[in-house]
């Protein structure tokens, strides 16, 4: 019993620093796909994934990770407004939509693992883009009136919903409900 915990402990490390890697690499690459004014967040597969084979805590961890590439990355038309508002909102958003992949898909996987992986697909990108959407309220709302307003939108609230996410929230919700359950899958007839 004691060797199988170790085996499954030493597991769990191995593949939360292998997606660690690949959350900074995705951020890092993703940077350079853009629909609208941000970046492709392609890292939420990993996290994703790792919420599945790891748990919550990985995958809390992988968010956090996610959120501190996106600091160094991806953040400085925010930062330029708010270096609270942006380091807060970042991180959150980046914690919190792995801890809810990681929380749905432990519950659920009760049930049926593969229906777990893709309400946690669902899920990830909608915590992540709502806390970014709370953020932008809380912090940034009279900035991005005028961005808005610049860009032919005749509310703030249009242009967050349309202009800032939109695009992105639907192919990142579109990626991860493909990818996520076959990549979860693979994995689970790998390491068998």
């Amino acid at each position: 019993m004691k060797a199988t915990n170790k085996k499954s402990n030493l597991m769990t490390l191995t593949m939360g620093a292998v997606l660690t890697a690949t959350v900074i690499v995705l951020q890092m690459l993703g940077q350079f796909i853009h629909l609208g004014p941000f970046s492709v967040s392609l890292v939420l597969v990993p996290i994703i994934v790792g919420a599945a084979m790891c748990g919550p805590l990985v995958s809390m961890w992988l968010g956090f990770i996610f959120g501190v590439v996106v600091l160094m990355t991806d953040a400085a038309a925010f930062l330029a407004i708010s270096v609270p508002g942006t380091i807060v909102t970042v991180l959150l958003k980046g914690a919190l939509c792995g801890l809810a992949a990681g929380l749905i898909y432990k519950t659920l996987a009760k049930v049926n693992q593969y229906f777990a992986v893709i309400v946690s697909a669902i899920a990830c990108p909608i915590v992540n883009t709502g806390i970014f959407l709370i953020g932008c309220r809380l912090f940034f709302y009279d900035t991005i009136s005028q961005w808005g307003m610049g860009a032919g939108f005749d509310s703030p609230v249009k242009y967050m919903l349309l202009g800032l996410v939109g695009g992105n929230f639907l192919f990142e919700l579109g990626i991860n409900i493909i990818l996520c359950p076959a990549i979860v899958r693979i994995l689970r007839i790998k390491i068998r």
